[in-house]
C-alpha cells in the first residue's frame, strides 16, 4: 500500500538521500563515469518545488520509496545548483506543466511507484488548468513515461561544467492522450 505526503523543507536530507541512491544505482548501471557526473550535475533537490508544495514523498510501510512532483514554473529539470533555472510562472492552458524530480528507491523499482507519483503530479497539474505536460527523462525513465503516454519530442545532450555529457530526453503528453 502506497501513501504520500507533500514534502517539507525539513524532509530535504531524506529526499537527497533517496535522490543520490536512485541516481547512483539506477543510472549508475547505465552510464559511464563521465555521464554519471553530468547526470548528477543536472539533477538534484529543487527547494522551489517544496516551497510551492508541489513535491510528493511516497511511502510504503513508513519507508520513503519514491518522490516527484510538478511545477507551474519554467524550469524543466535540475536542482538548486543546476544552471539556467527560471522561476517564472507558466500559463495554464497555454504552457505545459513540468513534471519534475522523479526518483524511486532502487529496491522498489517496477512496483508502480513511478506511475503513482506521475498520476499525482498530472492530476494536480490538471486541477491548476494545465492540459499538457512536459518532462526531461533520463535513460532509466523513458520506458515508464512512454507507457504512461509520453512521447519523445527532443533528445538533448546535457554538458556539465567540466565537459562531460549525458543524454536526456524531453518528453510531452497532452491530457487527452
Amino acid at each position: 500500500m502506497l501513501e504520500h505526503k507533500i514534502a517539507r523543507l525539513k524532509d530535504s536530507h531524506q529526499i537527497k538521500k533517496l535522490m543520490n541512491l536512485s541516481i547512483s544505482k539506477l543510472l549508475g548501471d547505465l552510464l559511464d563515469e563521465g555521464e554519471l557526473e553530468a547526470a548528477n550535475e543536472s539533477m538534484g533537490l529543487d527547494s522551489q518545488l517544496i516551497n510551492d508544495k508541489s513535491y510528493f514523498l511516497v511511502f510504503q510501510n513508513d519507508e520513503l520509496v519514491g518522490s516527484g512532483g510538478y511545477s507551474a514554473r519554467k524550469t524543466l529539470f535540475g536542482g538548486n545548483h543546476t544552471p539556467n533555472r527560471s522561476d517564472d510562472l507558466l500559463i495554464p492552458g497555454m504552457d505545459a506543466a513540468k513534471i519534475r524530480a522523479m526518483y524511486t528507491h532502487p529496491e522498489h523499482t517496477r512496483q508502480g511507484i513511478g506511475s503513482y507519483v506521475l498520476k499525482l503530479a498530472e492530476n494536480e497539474s490538471v486541477r491548476l488548468g494545465f492540459d499538457k505536460f512536459e518532462l526531461m527523462a533520463t535513460v532509466s525513465g523513458i520506458l515508464l513515461y512512454e507507457k504512461r503516454g509520453y512521447e519523445i519530442e527532443q533528445e538533448v545532450e546535457y554538458i556539465s561544467q567540466i565537459g562531460n555529457k549525458v543524454p536526456m530526453y524531453k518528453m510531452i503528453k497532452k491530457v487527452n492522450d
